[in-house]
């Protein structure tokens, strides 16, 4: 049976800039109007982290617009929102985060079954020639498949 997913918005410069690893599946406790403006599309992930505050978890700096027929229902486009995921899950993530010094970032946010849903990575930054070396890579499979389309 095929899951019900239907992805809002794609974190992509946070496989570039950090090594990804332990993904896990979050809700997230949203207000109506922010639901029905990600309903519309209208999410930015880019510098969206999180971070364990007195064992719960947050969404910090993700920026939903705020909705059209909104009005006095709309809230702060760039506020704190908080993560449910259970106790064992978060203190897990921050154990991690602790001792190894990585960061929790939202490296995707989707639909599914009609719930909002983030998933949320360890990551670790890349150094410069880290980021050098992925782009070379690209630029070669790109050049490998155009070769072998042409063929």
């Amino acid at each position: 049976m095929a899951e019900n997913i239907k992805i809002i918005a794609d974190n992509r410069k946070a496989r570039f800039e950090y090594e990804l690893s332990d993904k896990v599946e979050a809700g997230i406790a949203l207000t109506g109007t922010e639901v029905k403006s990600l309903r519309q599309g209208k999410l930015n992930l880019g510098d969206a982290y999180c971070q364990v505050d007195k064992g719960e978890m947050w969404l910090v700096d993700a920026h939903i617009s705020p909705y059209a027929m909104g009005n006095r229902f709309n809230v702060e486009p760039l506020r704190r929102r908080k993560l449910l995921m259970h106790k064992l899950e978060i203190l897990k993530m921050h154990q991690k985060v602790k001792e190894r010094g990585l960061t929790l970032i939202p490296t995707k946010v989707y639909f599914k079954h009609g719930r909002v849903k983030v998933e949320v990575a360890l990551a670790k930054g890349k150094k410069l020639h880290d980021k050098s070396q992925a782009i070379k890579s690209r630029d070669l499979d790109r050049d490998a498949r155009r070769e072998a389309k042409e063929r």
